[in-house]
């Protein structure tokens, strides 16, 4: 059995609440980059003279580079120590947000972008890693409580800081406030956060295992990023799904022959709980990721809101998630992942059944319900069932167990949006499609739901399958 890192009850130590707010901090900084540009595009297109296609980049490079390098920063983090990952990703953010910064042109702010996502990949898992191991494992939900929740407070709060930023100052003081939040977590993390290391045999890094999987995220996500565009039918795109199909089903059979020296090590893989929670995660994330591209549409197209005004639109969704996300964590801890989880899951889909129902004559308030439940369901789902994921896994697999879920859920959420997106394009109009759309995403959630049902069943009587002594590695506070 995983050894514990303290006796249950046992009370946290102020060090503890201060690393805790330390990782906190990090994950505020890479959730909020993510949404804090999407108001700031106009202003980056007419400061550097670009179009539209070129400063969405700016957004969509730095997904893609966090997308595809989170599952190897999760390996990392277990294999090197995930405080030393977490200030090799914090450093590289920090350095390429000031440059982001100062990019004189279009080219080059992507390029920065794209190095802060690698930053942003190294930091994420990490920060996953040592938040679990920060906390005794009788308060295992309040890791996951936490990160998600802070993450979808980022994820609110960012078109509105974007937007503030941008009003008063400049578009480059997005990049430029990443600086000193960045240091203070690295600052307090390497004072309160101890390091440990795993055996210096296992540490072999598997480039093959990274470069296959690299390929085949890399043309899945391009291929649906894309598609909507150019078309899904287009010689490219179709190109593009049969080198991520190929490349994708390669990496399985590449991984069975690198033993413990694997990027997926075979435990990960034969785990049923730990399987059954990424394909939950990868059906429910067509959902959240669908409501923040086409609420917003619908906000300023038909209901004629402003940018701002769409962003602070999600307020009723992404606050009550955030919200949501903190109380998950204790919900959790008292009552299981049963009930929680499950409840999240048909929360999700109700939100969203509820939300089909807009057409063009519909008006703002009347769609706050929907939001309001969408957002309920969205926090207790992904907190949950990142911390069924990843206690399903020994503890010297959080990194990385961390790592693939959020993986599950860009990918998902990718791929859902690119049903969507064809959805919507079929019909007449944008809300008729939405409506539509939306419907779609119910079901799906409703699939994922009996999905959710069938892991949660057994999960509270599971146990994650222990590696050798050597092989566990927790964070802990210096009280």
């Amino acid at each position: 059995m995983p050894e514990p890192v303290s006796e249950p009850g046992e009370k946290i130590e102020r060090g503890t609440w201060l690393a805790l707010i330390a990782m906190a901090l990090g994950v505020f900084v890479i959730a909020n980059d993510f949404t804090a540009l999407s108001v700031a595009i106009p202003n980056i297109e007419q400061d550097l003279g670009t179009s539209l296609t070129s400063a969405q980049w700016v957004i969509n490079g730095y997904a893609l580079v966090f997308g595809v390098l989170i599952v190897p920063g999760g390996r990392l983090a277990d294999l090197y120590g995930r405080k030393r990952m977490f200030m090799i990703g914090a450093t590289i953010f920090a350095v390429f947000s000031l440059a982001s910064g100062l990019m004189p042109t279009v080219e080059l702010l992507i390029a920065a972008r794209a190095l802060m996502g690698v930053g942003g990949a190294l930091m994420w898992p990490a920060i996953l890693g040592m938040t679990y191991g920060l906390l005794p494992e009788d308060k295992a939900g309040l890791a996951g409580g936490l990160i998600l929740g802070v993450a979808g407070l980022g994820n609110a709060v960012g078109p509105l800081l974007g937007g503030v930023l941008t009003d008063e100052f400049s578009w480059r003081w997005v990049f430029f406030i990443n600086l000193p939040v960045t240091a203070f977590a690295m600052i307090v993390t390497q004072l309160k956060v101890t390091e440990t290391r795993a055996e210096a045999a296992e540490h072999r890094i598997d480039y093959r295992g990274i470069a296959v999987l690299s390929l085949g995220l890399v043309a899945l996500l391009v291929a649906l990023d894309e598609g909507p565009d150019i078309g899904f039918a287009t010689a490219e795109i179709l190109i593009l799904f049969a080198v991520a199909a190929v490349a994708l089903v390669s990496f399985v059979f590449v991984e069975r022959g690198r033993g413990s020296a694997a990027l997926v090590p075979s435990d990960v893989l034969r785990n049923p709980v730990f399987a059954a929670a990424c394909a939950a995660v990868l059906l429910m994330s067509a959902i959240f990721f669908s409501a923040l591209l086409y609420l917003p549409q619908f906000f300023e197209k038909v209901l004629g809101f402003s940018a701002l005004g769409a962003g602070e639109g999600l307020l009723p969704m992404m606050g009550v998630f955030a919200v949501t996300s903190f109380v998950a964590g204790a919900l959790y801890n008292r009552l299981g992942a049963r009930i929680v989880v499950a409840s999240g899951a048909i929360t999700l889909a109700l939100g969203m059944f509820v939300l089909s129902f807009l057409d063009a004559d519909s008006s703002y308030e009347s769609l706050v319900p929907g939001l309001v439940i969408l957002g309920i369901g969205v926090g207790l789902f992904y907190s949950s069932i990142t911390t069924v994921g990843v206690t399903a896994l020994d503890p010297s697999r959080s990194s990385l167990a961390g790592g693939i879920i959020y993986m599950c859920q860009i990918a998902g959420g990718a791929v859902g949006l690119g049903l969507n997106t064809a959805i919507v394009a079929s019909q007449d109009t944008l809300s008729e499609g939405i409506s539509v759309a939306f419907r779609v995403d119910a079901f799906l959630a409703v699939i994922g739901f009996l999905v959710v049902l069938r892991f949660v069943h057994g999960a509270s009587e599971s146990t994650p399958v222990p590696l050798t002594a050597s092989h566990r590695h927790r964070h802990r506070a210096n009280a």
